[in-house]
């Protein structure tokens, strides 16, 4: 039965993938035809795009009152962002920090899981009210990407792919995501019984590691082709995306609860994303020795989970 279960997961994990791999397709390709630039691609559209698994499972899983996969997996999501796909993309060629990156959208990545951290620390979980707070951060954010986004005009660039076609991606992309989602919590949930774990250790893991899939193939393909605003811009934004977005959504359609033991969880949060911004700090740039540090780290988190 447990083979079923995992084959359904991996079934899940390919649409959540797929559907978001044709929704940033659809989105960027209308993105650079109104000429907005490749950093603020990666911060908002390549980010939210990359951030829709994550958002389908959480508040799928809310919505069934799986709270420990939805808190897991976000949380989860963005300590692997950071220790495995930065450090990864760090290993095979050095990622540049673009200034804004480094002094405003890191920190501001910080500083939001902090805020995450202190909700969640009476153990009641998220409120209603308290996602109306992440909103206001999170429209803070978005006002911030416009201005960014005002001062660095790039040239419209010509995009192959119509219109009708770039939208036709979007919303095929919306649908399969939703479709893999529901498959991927369901299954999640059984693996879970089966081998006698706790929701919150398959969502802190594997759920987060399946829907961190088009981060990692985003970000380790753009520090391959030497692209490192977008392999950078993608994580950070995604991050902030998955706390301002993804749960304050799920905390609006239903108050989110997790376990106490998420406190620990959201404090290494913080470390990764301030470990992060220390490893940047010489020469805005993020090198080998610094990315195989965030890998170790990773592995002693697992360890600590185990």
């Amino acid at each position: 039965m447990i083979f079923l279960h995992i084959l359904l997961l991996a079934v899940g994990f390919t649409l959540l993938v797929k559907g978001a791999d044709w929704f940033v397709d659809g989105a960027s390709g209308l993105a650079r035809k109104f000429g907005i630039p490749q950093l603020v691609i990666g911060l908002t559209i390549v980010a939210m795009g990359t951030s829709i698994p994550e958002a389908a499972v959480s508040i799928t899983a809310a919505l069934k009152e799986n709270a420990d996969i939805a808190v897991g997996n976000v949380v989860g999501s963005n300590i692997l962002n950071i220790l495995i796909i930065l450090g990864l993309a760090s290993v095979i060629a050095p990622l540049t920090v673009r200034k804004s990156t480094f002094k405003v959208e890191i920190p501001f990545m910080v500083m939001i899981t902090v805020v995450f951290v202190l909700l969640g620390r009476s153990g009641k979980g998220i409120s209603k009210s308290e996602g109306i707070v992440l909103w206001v951060l999170f429209l803070i954010y978005l006002a911030y990407l416009f201005v960014l986004a005002k001062n660095s005009k790039e040239e419209k660039q010509e995009v192959e792919k119509r219109t009708f076609k770039l939208l036709f991606y979007i919303f095929a992309g919306a649908v399969v995501v939703v479709a893999g989602s529901d498959i991927t919590v369901d299954s999640a949930t059984e693996i879970a019984k089966i081998l006698g774990v706790g929701e919150r250790f398959i969502g802190l893991t594997i759920v987060a590691l399946g829907t961190s899939l088009p981060e990692l193939v985003t970000s380790v393909v753009a520090a391959r082709k030497g692209n490192a605003d977008i392999a950078v811009g993608n994580i950070v934004g995604s991050n902030i995306f998955n706390i301002l977005f993804v749960l304050e959504t799920s905390a609006l359609i239903t108050p989110v609860p997790y376990q106490a033991e998420f406190f620990a969880d959201g404090i290494f949060a913080v470390a990764a994303g301030v470990l992060l911004w220390v490893f940047c700090l010489k020469n805005k740039k993020l090198t080998r020795p610094g990315g195989i540090v965030m890998l170790l780290c990773y592995a002693a988190y697992f360890l600590y989970l185990l």
